[in-house]
């Protein structure tokens, strides 16, 4: 019987058991109780309530301008929903990048707020003071490594990173040293699948991989993607498992055509 199947309850160490059994870690996107209570009860292992909110439920074109008080209202609404899976919630882009200190106040502020079980932040070296602060206070932290939204001005670009050495190099070497400081998992996003097997293999923490390749402990996937809600991104590593954009609209219109020709309501559904 599988490690997660056993659990009533996922914690971070239910994925560090699921690691060591070969055991994959499923992971996916919520940003509201109703999504999160249906991811929930279909058996999702962790849900991540990501920065990524700010472009899939604001319309913002980058994660940027999500505030700690947005992330806060939307984790409060997954975890009301939430009995079973694991609760990730992002520290948004300046809620901890300036010093170790304020990144603990956000961090407080998440667990505190919300019931969040743990947080993510993007970042290796850059970061470690703050991830030694945020796990020293008890507060459970997955890394992410590889593309990293909050830099994209930075990088100009959203294409696959760690393609040259020193880039490759910098992240191997970045991933033991958030492990050292105390993250449960690191997400490794865009990077070459080897150079994800390989980290996956150097560390003894799981990696959840999005277009990192197969070789990740888990996978993760934005729900407006892998639902078909949003048809316009459409990334190589991008498997769409519904079509809700089509069907959504499709049902919609009929509503429409049934109201003006007065079918909606009929009888049966008048009192």
């Amino acid at each position: 019987m599988s490690v997660s199947k056993e659990i009533r309850k996922i914690t971070t160490h239910t994925l560090q058991k699921m690691k060591d059994n070969g055991e994959k870690i499923s992971m996916l996107t919520a940003y509201d109780f109703s999504f999160a209570q249906l991811f929930d009860n279909a058996g999702i292992d962790v849900i991540l309530v990501g920065d990524s909110a700010s472009n899939v439920m604001a319309g913002h074109e980058t994660t940027l301008p999500i505030t700690l008080d947005q992330m806060i209202y939307h984790a409060s609404s997954v975890i009301r929903a939430v009995k079973r899976s694991l609760v990730v919630v992002d520290l948004p882009f300046g809620s901890y990048q300036s010093n170790p200190q304020i990144a603990l106040a956000s961090s407080i502020r998440i667990m505190k707020e919300t019931g969040a079980h743990a947080i993510k932040l993007e970042g290796g070296e850059e970061v470690l003071e703050s991830i030694k602060n945020i796990v020293s206070a008890g507060i459970p932290v997955m890394a992410h490594l590889g593309l990293t939204p909050q830099s994209i001005y930075k990088f100009g670009t959203y294409n696959v990173r760690a393609k040259h050495e020193a880039e490759a190099n910098k992240l191997k070497r970045d991933a033991l040293l958030i492990q050292e400081a105390g993250c449960f998992a690191v997400v490794l996003e865009k990077i070459p699948a080897t150079l994800a097997k390989e980290v996956t293999a150097s560390l003894h923490i799981p990696t959840i991989g999005i277009g990192a390749g197969k070789y990740c402990d888990g996978q993760v996937l934005v729900m407006h993607d892998m639902l078909g809600i949003n048809t316009e991104f459409r990334p190589r590593f991008l498997r769409q498992y519904l079509n809700l954009q089509e069907q959504i609209t499709n049902a919609v219109q009929q509503y429409i055509i049934d109201i003006k020709h007065e079918d909606f309501p009929n009888e049966q559904e008048s009192y």
